[in-house]
C-alpha cells in the first residue's frame, strides 16, 4: 500500500500540472469575463453581489451582478480559499493564516476574527452556526455566527477540503483519506463515514442528495440525503472541484478540463460540457432581478469569473 504521506504529495502534484494546461480564456470562448486578483478560487453571493475569494494576492473581489463590473478588492488574511455568505455576513477561511474573517458586505469591514484549526480551507453556514473545514489538522471548528465564537471542534477524515451543511447535517469532503464524514449539527457527534472516490474535493447538497467530486477520480458520486447510501456514480471532465446546483441540475468545475460539465440533477445525466477560463476551480449561483439565474466560475489560471447562462444549456 502507498504511503498517505506519499500518495498526498503525489495528488499535489497532480493538481499543480492540471492547473496549468493551456487553453482559451473564458472571454474568447463568447462568455462574459470579469478579471479579480490572483488565483480566484471560492465564490459567495450575498442577494445583489458576488463575492471571490483571491488566494494568491490576499483578498476579495466584489463583482456587481446587476450591473455586470468589478466594485472593489479589499485585503484579508493569507491564502483565502473559501468564502461563505450567511444571510447577513460574509466569512472568509484565510489557510495560511488559520483564521476566518467574519465581513460586512456593504462596506466589507471585518468585524471579527475567529481563529480555526490549521489550514482552515471550506466553509458552509447553517443558519446561527458558520461550520470550518480544516486541512492540515484533520478537523471541523463549528463557529457562533453571532460573534464568530468557537463553539466546538470535531474530527474529520484525512484532508478535509469541501463542506456542506442543510437539514441536521454537516458533511465533509475528505480528500486524503477518499471518504466523506457525516456529523449531526447539534452537537457535532460522527453519524457515518461513506467512502466516494478518488480525491474528493467539492460538496454540494440539494435537498435529497448529496454530491461529491472526486478530483482524482474523473466522477461525481450521489449519496442519498437521508442515509449515506450510495446512489449512483457519474463521469465528469478532468479534476472535478467545485460543485453546485441550480435550475435542476448539478454543475462541474473540472480543473484539469478546463470546462463545466452539466448533469441533471434527477438522474445525473449529462447534458452538457461547457469551455471556460483555465483550471477553473469554484463555482456559485446568483439569482436577481431582471437578470436572472446566473451560473459563476472561478478559473486560477487567467485571473477571472465567466458567467454562464443556464438558459443557454438545453
Amino acid at each position: 500500500m502507498k504511503p498517505v504521506a506519499a500518495t498526498i504529495i503525489t495528488r499535489a502534484l497532480f493538481l499543480a500540472a492540471a492547473v496549468a494546461v493551456a487553453v482559451p480564456a473564458a472571454s474568447s470562448l463568447g462568455l462574459p469575463t470579469f478579471l479579480v486578483g490572483r488565483g480566484p478560487e471560492a465564490i459567495a453571493f450575498d442577494g445583489a453581489n458576488l463575492w471571490v475569494a483571491n488566494q494568491f494576492d490576499d483578498s476579495i473581489t466584489k463583482i456587481g451582478v446587476g450591473d455586470a463590473r468589478v466594485l472593489r478588492t479589499v485585503p484579508v488574511g493569507r491564502r483565502p480559499v473559501a468564502i461563505v455568505f450567511d444571510g447577513t455576513h460574509l466569512w472568509v477561511a484565510n489557510l495560511f493564516s488559520h483564521s476566518v474573517m467574519k465581513l460586512r458586505p456593504e462596506d466589507a469591514v471585518v468585524v471579527a476574527t475567529s481563529k480555526a484549526g490549521r489550514g482552515p480551507g471550506g466553509l458552509a453556514a447553517d443558519g446561527a452556526t458558520i461550520w470550518v473545514a480544516n486541512r492540515e489538522s484533520n478537523d471541523v471548528t463549528k463557529l457562533r455566527a453571532s460573534d464568530g465564537a468557537v463553539v466546538g471542534t470535531f474530527r474529520a477524515g484525512l484532508r478535509p477540503i469541501g463542506i456542506a451543511a442543510q437539514n441536521g447535517s454537516v458533511w465533509v469532503a475528505n480528500q486524503g483519506s477518499d471518504t466523506v464524514t457525516r456529523l449531526r449539527a447539534s452537537d457535532g457527534a460522527l453519524l457515518a463515514t461513506i467512502p466516494v472516490g478518488d480525491g474528493p474535493f467539492g460538496i454540494a447538497v440539494d435537498g435529497a442528495s448529496v454530491w461529491v467530486t472526486n478530483f482524482f477520480g474523473r466522477t461525481v458520486t450521489r449519496l442519498r440525503e437521508s442515509d449515506g447510501a450510495t446512489l449512483g456514480t457519474f463521469a465528469v471532465g478532468d479534476g472535478p472541484s467545485g460543485i453546485v446546483s441550480a435550475g435542476g441540475n448539478l454543475w462541474v468545475a473540472n480543473n484539469g478540463s478546463s470546462t463545466v460539465t452539466v448533469l441533471r440533477q434527477i438522474d445525473g445525466a449529462a447534458l452538457a460540457t461547457v469551455p471556460v477560463g483555465r483550471s477553473p476551480i469554484g463555482i456559485g449561483v446568483s439569482t436577481t432581478l431582471p437578470v436572472g439565474l446566473g451560473v459563476w466560475v472561478s478559473s486560477t489560471g487567467t485571473d477571472s469569473v465567466a458567467l454562464i447562462d443556464p438558459r443557454a444549456i438545453r
